[in-house]
């Protein structure tokens, strides 16, 4: 390493790790005001669209947002957008249609989890299959977001990954078992400034000095003919990937839950899905830009390191890799916050303790915010990439949740059999489509798709069967 390389990297060191600390003083300081289990799982029903606003984006702008995004534009180019925008379309289903009519339904009958809106629309049953499933699941999305924080400490400092991500995991493990989703609601509205102001600054003044989009057309590479199409194939592929994930993930049903009513929703998540459409063009930029400077990278993934390095001032590439390490902060919170209240709520307070009072329970949150952030460093540093781990979350989350959550939010004639048949059809086309390939014959033949259909086919199926065995009434 250079002096000069040194000396960069000390800077970015310094402005890491002061960001980092800063962060856990100031989640810390807000778990000053938890009066309990409610404010640690729903911040008391009291966010306004402010921090709805706030905390939504922070948490949908993270590790598959930018260094994946960042390492699709860097292969396939513009159409890379579909990976964010997709989100911000999902987003504005979820803001109108989804997401006050399940508020409405938690704050009537005091929901804290989307496991207990499984519970209280279809039983006990459907709340324990989807919380083993995505328990496990979500570990390895937390370990996505890790490994995107252990790519930027690796770069600055040339550490072995599982540093990088151990460093991660016990920063956003501190401020949120601290304070839950009170704590995080608010260290996300620091998180999201520092990000927007790093992008708004970083991606123009880095297109500038590589040269313009003219450079950008003259290293397109000529392997990928798409490269500057933005209507791409795979641009189909992530919409039908990602959209169902981002209407009934239930991270982000949780954190409607929280809202103060239904106009909070509306209006904070609108617009924070807004707002993701236009930062979507973002990361594909900065992969493509990182074509210009370096057209053999062995990993696509360290595009965004790449251009804040070699593309910006040193002091502008230090606000930028902040700002970046600020998104997957956000990002790993909202999962811990997935992975604690399912935990403790859908599993512990459910079958294993349901006499345990809210100190028990908020303990129990508490613990299981520790142990998943230490698995997923642990998975962190055995999964390859980002996007792989991103892919089999995303893709198990619409099949086995999206038709059970929407047509249990438009009828209560179905029931448990409906759910749990829509759930495992789905499960189980899904792996069998990506286990066969069979998506490779066709881009058509999406696993993701083919799920979601099998899905729906099954919940109908078993619907129509069982409305023909019920008795007629005499007249």
């Amino acid at each position: 390493m250079t002096a000069e390389r040194s000396a960069v990297a000390v800077i970015q060191l310094a402005v890491l790790v002061a960001y980092s600390g800063g962060l856990v003083v100031f989640g810390f300081w807000i778990s000053r005001n938890m009066r309990g289990s409610e404010s640690f799982f729903v911040a008391d029903r009291r966010l306004g669209p402010g921090l709805v606003f706030s905390t939504f984006l922070a948490a949908n702008i993270g590790a598959g947002s930018i260094i994946g995004a960042s390492g699709l534009g860097y292969t396939t180019g513009i159409s890379a957008w579909w990976w964010v925008g997709s989100a911000g379309l999902g987003s504005l289903l979820l803001a109108f249609w989804v997401g006050p009519r399940i508020w409405r339904v938690a704050k009537e009958h005091g929901l804290y989890t989307a496991g207990d809106f499984l519970e209280h629309r279809y039983g006990s049953s459907v709340r324990a299959t989807v919380a083993s499933l995505l328990w496990l699941l979500t570990l390895v999305i937390l370990a996505a977001q890790l490994i995107a924080m252990s790519q930027i400490v690796e770069w600055v400092l040339g550490v072995p990954r599982g540093v990088g991500a151990l460093v991660g995991g016990l920063v956003v493990t501190a401020y949120f078992a601290a304070g839950g989703l009170l704590a995080s609601a608010w260290v996300n509205m620091v998180q999201l400034l520092v990000l927007l102001t790093g992008f708004a600054i970083g991606v123009p003044l880095a297109l500038s000095r590589a040269g313009g989009w003219e450079a950008i057309v003259a290293a397109a590479p000529a392997t990928a003919p798409a490269y500057l199409d933005f209507w791409a194939q795979s641009g189909v592929i992530l919409f039908l990937l990602i959209v169902p994930a981002f209407i009934v993930s239930p991270g982000l049903l949780q954190k409607a839950f929280g809202a103060a009513d239904e106009r909070a929703i509306r209006v904070g998540v609108a617009l924070q899905g807004l707002v993701l459409l236009v930062f979507a063009f973002g990361p594909p930029i900065i992969g493509m830009i990182a074509h210009v400077y370096a057209p053999a990278l062995p990993n696509p993934e360290l595009a965004v390191p790449t251009v804040l390095t070699m593309g910006l001032p040193t002091l502008f590439g230090a606000l930028g890799l902040a700002a970046v390490f600020s998104a997957e902060l956000s990002s790993a919170d909202a999962i811990l916050f997935m992975l604690s209240t399912s935990l403790s709520k859908d599993i512990y307070k459910r079958y294993v303790a349901p006499d345990a009072d809210d100190a028990r329970v908020l303990r129990v949150a508490r613990g299981a915010a520790v142990a998943g952030g230490l698995l997923g460093v642990a998975l962190a540093i055995v999964i390859p990439t980002v996007i792989a781990s991103l892919t089999v979350f995303y893709s198990v989350l619409g099949v086995s949740l999206f038709v059970p959550v929407v047509a249990g939010l438009h009828s209560r004639r179905p029931g448990v059999p409906e759910a749990l048949a829509a759930i495992a059809c789905g499960v189980t086309v899904l792996f069998a489509v990506r286990l066969s390939a069979l998506g490779t014959v066709s881009p058509w033949l999406d696993p993701t798709a083919l799920g979601i259909v099998a899905s729906a086919a099954a919940f109908a199926a078993v619907f129509a069967v069982r409305r023909g065995r019920q008795p007629r009434r005499l007249p």
